[in-house]
């Protein structure tokens, strides 16, 4: 059953910014890593970035360092993790995952739980 739920991808011009959500449920997802992946068409899916539960730990993909911020809302019903996207690129165009694991979310290890994804695409 997937519990985690992406929102807000669309059409966007370069240079423009866009802001994914991504929604699970606090009583399963609160002290999870959560993390973001992408997958363009034709190519492999690629980490992005991830946060820790708490929030003090945050890392991201070489290729949106500096564009692209993750933050995260531990409410008490439902915890939400944002990805916002500045400085959008052509090649940033993808499908967009949220992720989640009681372990940091890295590019090694496929985390265990996954939403369907949202569709980002930028053009020129």
């Amino acid at each position: 059953q997937v519990q985690l739920v992406e929102s807000g991808g669309g059409l966007v011009q370069a240079g423009g910014s866009l802001v994914l959500s991504c929604t699970a449920p606090a009583r399963t997802f609160r002290m999870y890593d959560m993390g973001w992946f992408r997958q363009a068409p034709g190519k492999e899916r690629e980490f992005v970035g991830h946060i820790s539960w708490g929030g003090g730990k945050i890392d991201y993909a070489d290729s949106v360092k500096g564009r692209f911020t993750i933050s995260r809302d531990n409410a008490e019903d439902t915890v939400t993790v944002y990805l916002k996207m500045n400085n959008l690129l052509l090649e940033d165009t993808a499908v967009y995952y949220c992720a989640a694991d009681r372990v940091e979310v890295t590019a090694a290890v496929e985390p265990y739980f996954w939403g369907k994804g949202t569709l980002v695409t930028v053009s020129s």
